[in-house]
Order: C-alpha cells, then structure tokens, then sequence
C-alpha cells in the first residue's frame, strides 16, 4: 500500500479506471475475482457519489471480521494521504508549493551540503526568479494571444507572418512547459521526503545515513541536487529573454593601437571565443581574418552558430585589456594591449529589417592577404562590400571562390546594417550599439593581468578569477552570467 500511496501522491491525479483497477488487484487475493469486482465496483461508486465515512463503515460487509478491518483501515489511510496531498498543494507555508517555501526562509547552502530544506529552497528560488525574468504574467498573456491568432482561419494568407507567429507561440509554450514542470518535478520530491518522515523513517534526520542509505529519501536528496543544477541553467536561459538572443552571431575582434603585442593579444582574444563556442557545441566558422605583419591579427570576424549564441557573446562587446610581460620585447618590459571586440546578431530571412538595393553598393575584389596557398594570393577572390548610404563595410577572404566570399560578406553587412536600423529604432540605447565604430578604447570592460600577479576582472561587475589561463582557454561564462544578471537587476531597479 505504501507504494501506491507515494506513486498516488506523486501523480496527483488518479484516473477512474486505474483507481478501478487498484482495488480490484488490491483486495485479498482469497477471495473470488467476481467477489472482488463486485466490491471495487461498489467501492469506486461510492468514492464517487458517498462520503468517506460511509464507505469505510459501508461497504467492506461480506468479508470476515479481519478482512473488514482491514479493508477499512486500508481505506482510510489512502484517502487520509490523498486529502493530505490535497491540502499540501493547496498551501502556501508548509513548503509544499513555492510559494510556501519562499515564505519559510529556509537557508540556501553549498550544492554539496546534504540539507533538503537547502535544496528545495534553492530550486524555489530559481524557479521564482525565472517567472520573474520571462515576465510570467506577461508571457501567458502573449501566450493566449498567439493561441488567437494561430487559430484564424486566414493565418496562412501571409505565410512570413504566420511562421513568425508560429516560432514564437512555440518558443512560449516552451517556456511555459519548463517552468510547470519543473514545479511540479519539485512537488514531488518534497512529498517523496514528506511520506519517508510520515513512516518514521529513522534516516529523516541523520544526513550520514541519508548519504549512504538506499532509502527514498536519499534518492530524493539525489534527484534534488541535480534537480538544483536543472534549474540553476534554466534560470540563466531566462536572461536570455530578448528578441535576438537566441540568434546566431558574428564576433568581431580588432587589435588596437601597440604595434604586434596588441595584434597578438587580438589573436588571443579570438582563439578565446573560439574555444568558448566549441565549448558550449556552437560551430564555428571563420568569415575574415587579416593577419599581422610579425603575429597575430590586424582583425578578425567568425560566425557562431547556435541557439543563445548572440545572448551570451553580447555580454563580451567592448575592449579587451592584457598587462604582461611582453614576449617581443628583449628587455622583457611589461606591456598593456588592447583589443576591441564587437558581437552581431544574425537575423532570419523573415526578420531582417532592411531592403538592401544593388544600387548602393561598391563591391571590391582584391587579392587575399597571408596564407592560403598561390591560388589565394594570385587571384582576386577576396570581396569587400561597402554599403554607399551609411559607410558601413564587410569583407571576406578566407573562402577559395570569389562567389563564396561575396554570399559571407553580404551576411555580414546585412547583420550589421539590421543592427544599426534596431540602434536607431531603440534611439541609439547602448545596449544595441555593438559595432566597431561605437566601441571606444574608453569603455574597457575586463582587464586580463599576467604580470606582476595573475587576475583575470570583469569592470562592471566586479567579477574576477585567478585562474587567467582558464580564462583564455573558453572558460568565460561566469563572466558572461554574471553580465547578465547584473544587467537585469540594474533593469528591475529602473523599473
């Protein structure tokens, strides 16, 4: 019975049909199979249509005095747990919802720390700050709303309207399915801890013994730690919440003013992004590069596919600072380079906010510089494409065609001419103006020190690690979140 009881409050809900089953293979196995249908049909009609009371005292008559006893208490306690669960997911201070869970203050330790409460309260929180950040009332609003018009008969009369309609109704319902089952993955770990002290589970109280137990609570302990870590990423998605953060993108880095250590420094930054996408399963392509006269790069631009590409390395734009030991420098003088890193969002077809005419284009061919074999250096392969009306320029060299470099540097320029069409529309709001041109050598957002100590410190956020080489080696999302969380609670402090 104790099993069913924790797969019955597990579920929450319990179908007509499996509740009919339950008693039939439930009861006695000595008795008749027709007695006992006869006793669950009875028995499920009277969970229907009577009071608890009267079937329990009822409807057990026909059996032996033990039987009857049994049956009642059997009866009597599953509807005893049902009501209990009831009334838990009705209430909000005994922590069985998260509200109730904030409500209680419960402290929030360390991942490893072997606490329930911790974890429940943990997994809590980040389910109420997600609601927070995706604007739960909001979004469900939207949701409705979407639901409307996908439901209109003429929808499909502009079929980019209704593919745009159709990814974002998709994407919200997304959302909204994480978010319900997180909550109610979170129910029923607690009613799984809940039942274990409701059976004087002796272990409820002694965390050694959890820990090494096989008893439901220690893998409710189990699945709450890595429920915690579930959650914790889905809270760092919902910063991503803008309207291009889930694109693709193009990152830029360009050296700045110190001669080969700064284009070496810039060849560091690159490889730096390059390993973070390859990290994080985005492919990588590399659109242009201009290599230095002695090391590393004049400038560079690769495109990163993958989804919440553009959401993270927006949180990169700006300049790059290096302090070190210079390897050019034979009398081994401490030098500071820069590099200025710019991130584009690459638009669908059907979102893209310009109409680029033939007519206000210039596009060069020239011969690529650096390696890449006598083909690359002895034809004019390379394109650039300059956009007359507003100045901006896109280049590519790197593919062996003439028709291959032209399609990557027409993606660029159309990614940067969107870009600056959403600057002007957000009236030039610096959180959009994230090309070269507005980056100044001013706004450093993180300096990488080698020498005299090793530090690695984001400027905006005070955010800093001691571990540089991780650091250039990809290991710069905790730099990125921390970005991002900053950036929406300076928002909510707006608001």
């Amino acid at each position: 019975m104790s099993i069913f009881l924790r797969r019955s409050l597990r579920s929450r809900l319990l179908s007509s049909n499996n509740f009919k089953l339950f008693l039939t293979n439930y009861f006695d196995s000595s008795q008749t199979i027709n007695h006992r249908r006869h006793f669950s049909d009875n028995l499920f009609h009277s969970v229907c249509f009577r009071s608890t009371s009267f079937l329990t005292e009822n409807h057990c008559y026909g059996y032996g005095y033990s039987h009857r006893q049994h049956h009642q208490s059997t009866c009597r306690r599953f509807f005893a747990s049902e009501a209990a669960a009831t009334a838990a997911q009705r209430s909000t201070s005994d922590g069985l919802t998260v509200e109730g869970i904030l409500a209680n203050n419960w402290n929030i330790l360390d991942d490893n720390e072997s606490d329930w409460k911790s974890h429940v309260s943990a997994v809590a929180q980040s389910i109420h700050l997600i609601k927070r950040r995706l604007q739960w009332k909001k979004l469900k609003v939207r949701l409705d709303m979407l639901s409307v018009q996908l439901n209109k008969a003429d929808l499909w009369d502009d079929p980019v309207h209704a593919g745009n309609i159709s990814r974002e109704h998709g994407t919200l319902m997304g959302k909204v399915k994480e978010v319900n089952a997180l909550e109610q993955e979170l129910l029923e770990h607690i009613d799984m801890i809940k039942l274990a002290r409701d059976e004087n589970d002796s272990e409820l109280e002694s965390v050694r013994a959890a820990l090494t137990s096989s008893s439901p609570r220690h893998e409710s302990l189990k699945a709450l730690r890595d429920m915690r870590k579930n959650a914790k990423e889905k809270e760092l998605e919902a910063l991503l919440a803008g309207e291009q953060d889930s694109c693709s993108c193009f990152i830029e880095v360009q050296a700045g003013a110190g001669g080969t250590e700064s284009m070496d420094w810039a060849a560091m930054v690159m490889q730096m992004y390059k390993s973070w996408a390859h990290r994080r399963g985005y492919n990588v392509t590399v659109i242009d590069e201009m290599p230095g006269e002695i090391a590393g790069i004049k400038r560079a631009t690769i495109k990163v596919d993958g989804e919440f590409a553009f959401g993270y390395a927006k949180a990169e734009v700006g300049v790059h600072r290096l302090v070190r030991i210079s390897p050019f420098d034979s009398n081994k003088r401490r030098h500071t380079s820069f590099a200025a890193v710019a991130v584009i969002p690459i638009l669908g077809d059907g979102s893209s906010r310009v109409q680029i005419n033939e007519s206000d284009l210039r596009i060069e061919r020239f011969r690529s510089g650096g390696p890449g074999g006598q083909h690359a250096n002895t034809t004019e392969s390379a394109i650039r494409i300059i956009h007359i009306p507003t100045g901006i320029t896109a280049t590519c060299q790197n593919e062996r065609s003439q028709h291959q470099n032209k399609a990557s540097a027409m993606a660029v320029l159309k990614s940067r001419l969107d870009q600056l069409e959403m600057a002007r529309q957000a009236q030039m709001n610096s959180q959009h103006t994230q090309s070269l041109t507005d980056i100044t050598w001013g706004s450093q957002i993180r300096s990488y020190v080698l020498h005299p100590y090793r530090m690695v410190k984001d400027l905006r956020t005070n955010y800093e690690v001691s571990d540089p080489d991780s650091v250039l080696e990809g290991d710069i999302d905790g730099f990125i979140l921390s970005y991002l969380s900053a950036t929406l609670d300076k928002e909510d402090s707006d608001a």
